[in-house]
């Protein structure tokens, strides 16, 4: 097991008090300095106590190879300082200069076909080439001993979203490297062969230098899935190592001031292994992007829940939201009236300690010029700056009334997360390509809302057995470690929520043979021969199957043919006869050591969920709130101090109609919310209220 660093928080300015960190990406050499004193102007006015600054201003502070230039930087971050406004200063190496790409164009990363990403846009370097952490390790020192003394600056902003564009890189220095990764994991070719299973298709190999990276194998081809799981996990490491390598030459020279990378934690947000990179910074930090549409509230607060998770509840810090739209989807929706402020405070419930934003200032050319941003083209006389405003009012309200001494209340469910399980489906040889893991979390989450319950999303290496119920949705590989948890958690009292597509393969996706779920059959107190997936893409092909409770499954469904005598079927399914799923069993609860287990067999989405969960918790005995018409109405978040005897209720309206919930205390924030006379309060769409027990 990794050790993860200690925790360390930015701490304020000298003469300053703790607050919750207020700002965004503040990108001054895009404009002329004659903005600049109008710049703090207006983040004073906002309440804005800290920006990031020099992400992607290499080219600027070293416009010539070994020539640095200093001086605009750290007029700026004297403005900024002197004005109260602390600075989270970048490394600046996310995007490397013409200059360097130009005498140096082996550090360009290749795609899967040989093809060269050319330099236009960011990130178009490689992780393993080591002339690029040569050029990148000499601008960290520089930007070090610089600034090691600068009272402004509260932490190091190391890179920036690593992988966002340069996940995989294909070359021969990455050959190499998933070499030497390889002979580290494995030790011998032939555990190498045996992980890999590459006795299929004639695959065996001899020696490391037989090892290539999963480059192009002609279309409509299957790529090994062993190596290609592996290859994901090479990836997340190798951006690891270099991070660590920027991260470790900033210590040495500035070792009181805590580091950290922005993640891209989202529901679908998958590609790097953000839990084991948790380990890595000294506080957790995210970019987090709305979903547009009517998943919006729920998304935003099961990627904010993850990142707690992702954080062990200590403290996080949102880097990177929006004011309203990206400029990066076909389609770029504004946010709707309220939910600027909503957003913040959605990740503030979860446990964020700092509410930034890309960016300060929206940028009138280049890429992003039509992201919004916190002072919009509009300027200040616009909704978006006026709402601006607003959060850095109620983020100073909440922090005068004690939100900082809190953490997000632990749940009694946990719906677990595996990154790996993720990538192990998304192979393109598996029963279908509809059903993916990243999904069934989200799923879960939405659907205990629905009933009540807001849900802790945490990794699958966290502490979910601590929990009262956990759910395993849809884990598709399950470790030998993680097999033993499991057996243990419920057979000393836990109760677990297994579903569909969990444990049908180890760490090495083998599959746990003689039925599914291979290694927790007896746990589920179920065994499947085969799986029935569901699809429109023949003419009469089976697309759905009803349920004897009325909800409906789609895209896959598992065969059950035995069930144990310690189980109780819940559901069943109702089909014609010929399908031969008639009678089948889709839910069952299973009496196993002291707790029980309960299997969902089949993909139900949060609609089927929801309607099934009121029954099946009742088997569990895992106590719901009360049934009345509306109790999914609102989300309730809960933020607690260590002692118990203060807690913040964040209470958001998940619909489109004003609620009204009982206070019980003192509302601290409103947002398109307010007090009625017999002290309840009501919420209107997007709305949001803070109460104070």
């Amino acid at each position: 097991m990794t050790q993860r660093r200690a925790f360390r928080w930015p701490q304020p300015l000298e003469g300053q008090t703790a607050r919750i960190w207020y700002g965004g990406d503040y990108n001054p050499d895009q404009w002329p300095e004659e903005v600049w004193d109008d710049d703090i102007r207006l983040m004073t006015k906002a309440g804005v106590n800290l920006v990031s600054v020099g992400i992607f201003s290499w080219a600027k502070i070293e416009p010539r190879e070994g020539v640095f230039d200093f001086d605009w930087l750290d007029r700026i971050i004297d403005k900024l300082g002197k004005a109260g406004i602390a600075v989270d200063l970048a490394s600046a190496t996310a995007s490397p200069p013409m200059w360097l790409t130009q005498a140096h164009p082996e550090v360009l990363w290749q795609d899967y076909r040989g093809d060269v990403c050319q330099p236009g846009a960011r990130q178009h370097w490689r992780p393993t080439s080591p002339v690029f952490r040569e050029y990148a390790l000499k601008l960290c020192r520089a930007m070090a001993e610089h600034y090691k003394d600068n009272p402004y600056v509260v932490a190091w902003h190391v890179s920036n979203e690593y992988g966002c564009h340069n996940r995989f890189d294909y070359s021969e220095d990455a050959e190499r490297a998933f070499q030497d990764w390889c002979k580290d994991r494995y030790g011998t070719i032939d555990a190498v062969n045996d992980a890999w299973g590459t006795a299929f298709w004639a695959q065996h190999m001899n020696d490391f230098t037989e090892i290539v990276p999963p480059r192009f194998i002609g279309d409509g081809n299957f790529m090994n899935p062993g190596k290609l799981l592996d290859w994901k996990r090479f990836s997340s490491d190798a951006l690891k190592a270099f991070y660590i390598a920027e991260r470790d030459l900033l210590e040495s020279i500035t070792p009181g001031r805590p580091l950290t990378t922005n993640f891209m934690i989202s529901a679908g947000g998958t590609g790097i292994d953000y839990d084991d990179w948790g380990n890595e910074v000294d506080f957790v930090s995210n970019d987090h992007y709305f979903t547009p549409g009517e998943s919006h509230l729920d998304e935003l607060a099961y990627s904010a829940s993850l990142t707690d998770g992702i954080a062990r509840k200590n403290p996080w810090f949102l880097m990177e939201n929006s004011t309203g739209a990206v400029n990066w989807r076909p389609i770029n929706y504004r946010k709707e009236p309220g939910q600027l402020v909503r957003d913040a405070l959605g990740h503030l419930a979860m446990g964020a300690n700092a509410i930034c934003y890309f960016q300060w200032r929206q940028s009138k050319a280049g890429a992003e010029k039509f992201h919004t941003a916190m002072v919009p083209h509009a300027g200040e006389d616009s909704q978006d700056f006026r709402d601006v405003c607003e959060l850095g009012e109620d983020l100073q309200r909440l922090a005068d009334a004690g939100v900082l001494d809190t953490k997000l209340a632990k749940s009694r469910v946990a719906v677990v997360f595996d990154y790996e399980s993720e990538w192990a489906t998304e192979h393109t040889a598996t029963p279908t390509q509809q059903v993916r893991h990243w999904t069934e979390p989200l799923a879960w989450f939405r659907a205990f809302a629905d009933n009540g319950i807001t849900a802790d999303v945490v990794p699958v290496r966290s502490d979910w057995d601590t929990y009262e119920a956990a759910v395993l949705p849809s884990v598709y590989l399950l470790s030998e470690e993680t097999t033993r948890r499991v057996r243990d958690y419920v057979a000393k009292g836990g109760k677990l929520f297994v579903t569909y597509y969990t444990g049908i393969s180890d760490e090495k996706d083998h599959i746990w043979l003689g039925g599914y779920p291979g290694s927790i059959r007896d746990v589920v107190g179920v065994r499947i021969e085969e799986f029935a997936p569901m699809g429109t893409d023949f003419e009469g092909a089976l697309d759905h199957l009803e349920l004897t409770n009325g909800a409906v499954a789609h895209d896959f469904a598992d065969v059950i043919t035995s069930v144990a005598d310690s189980a109780r079927v819940l559901e069943t399914y109702k089909s014609d006869p010929w399908v031969g799923m008639n009678g089948v069993p889709a839910i069952i609860v299973n009496e196993y050591g002291d707790g029980k287990a309960a299997y969902v067999g089949c993909r139900l989405g949060r609609e089927g969920l929801a309607k099934s969960l009121p029954e099946l918790l009742g088997a569990m005995g895992v106590e719901a709130p009360a049934g009345e018409t509306g109790v999914g109405d609102v989300l309730r978040v809960e933020r607690t101090n260590e002692a118990g005897d203060v807690t913040f209720h964040f209470l958001f309206n998940r619909t489109h109609h004003a609620v009204t919930v009982p206070a019980d205390g003192e509302v601290v924030v409103a947002s398109l919310a307010h007090t009625d006379d017999d002290g309840s309060v009501t919420i209107d769409p997007n709305g949001v209220a803070i109460v104070k027990r």
